[in-house]
């Protein structure tokens, strides 16, 4: 008991350094969906991408078949995704930052599956996964 409390500070200390490095993991809000999660729903043809980068990002290259509407013009656009309401709605951005936030749009539109890709074209990439221009 004499330790603890002679070393509170550095208890404190690995405590606050620890929650530091949960803290990215913790702070991830909405549905996620990994790569290989994101691919089987693709090929099962149970889910419609949305990619939410602007289009020169998007002319770079993206996911087959993928809708661009950039996350700036989602509120006036997101109509015309009205008829995909029974599907999956997969959100990709570049690096999964701007996803979430086209997501909470989907979600009160009405979309009830609306999941964002882990990581975005750049994880897709890392795992060699095919982008089409």
């Amino acid at each position: 008991m004499k330790f603890l409390i002679d070393n509170i500070w550095l208890f404190g200390i690995a405590l606050v350094s620890g929650g530091a490095l949960l803290w990215p993991s913790l702070r991830r809000r909405g549905n996620q969906v990994s790569t290989l999660q994101a691919t089987q729903l693709i090929n099962q043809g149970r889910a419609v991408i949305v990619d939410v980068r602007d289009p020169n990002e998007f002319g770079a290259g993206h996911l087959r078949d993928a809708k661009n509407i950039p996350l700036g013009e989602l509120s006036k656009r997101i109509g015309e995704l009205d008829k995909f309401k029974s599907k999956s709605i997969i959100l990709v951005c570049q690096n999964g930052a701007r996803s979430p936030k086209a997501a909470s749009q989907f979600k009160k539109a009405g979309f009830g599956e609306v999941a964002c890709l882990d990581g975005g074209v750049a994880a897709w990439q890392a795992q060699g996964l095919p982008l089409t221009k």
